[in-house]
């Protein structure tokens, strides 16, 4: 007993003072993460006041309106041909990338082999070692036990398309019925 409180470790610091340090680690990990967000939502903003600027729609006529919108469909064609190239090569990419994938994982299974020692047996030993198997085989059967099951009354499948002519009509339905009795 000893020995084993000699080899005990006593912690660096107390259950309070970890528990202290902890309660502060997640109050600094919380503020990153507001901060983190708020940082992320002011940069969203930047960049749609950057990339699509405020409409002005007062003081416009009807024709002018209406070149207004034939731009933006215009714009929203193009950016919609840019998203679809891009989801096709995203898509080609996670394809090829699941393809050698799979690759790497056939040749890593292929390379593998189990470390063999070499044993040095003479061809009496071998067929010897063939010989006791085929004997132990046949002893383990001759020591099983026998169990007689019932044999189970089977009808005899037949194809149902050739006697559905002599099964059809009342004499077929007189048939069956006289089976089940």
């Amino acid at each position: 007993q000893q020995l084993f409180l000699f080899f005990q470790r006593k912690p660096k610091y107390s259950a309070t003072r970890r528990l202290l340090l902890k309660t502060k680690l997640l109050k600094k990990a919380a503020d990153m993460l507001v901060a983190e967000e708020e940082k992320r939502k002011t940069e969203r903003e930047n960049t749609l006041n950057e990339r699509v600027p405020p409409l002005r729609l007062s003081g416009l006529s009807v024709q002018e309106l209406q070149n207004l919108c034939r731009e933006l469909h215009q714009k929203i064609d193009v950016v919609d041909e840019a998203r679809y190239d891009i989801e096709t090569k995203v898509a080609k990419n996670e394809k090829e990338i699941e393809y050698l994938n799979h690759k790497i994982f056939e040749l890593k299974g292929k390379m593998k082999r189990p470390n063999l020692k070499r044993v040095k047996k003479s061809a009496d030993d071998m067929l010897g070692a063939i010989a006791d198997t085929k004997l132990t085989k046949a002893d383990f059967k001759a020591n099983l036990k026998t169990v007689k099951k019932e044999e189970e009354k089977r009808e005899e499948v037949t194809d149902w398309r050739k006697n559905v002519e002599a099964m059809s009509g009342m004499e077929g339905r007189k048939k069956l019925f006289d089976a089940a009795q």
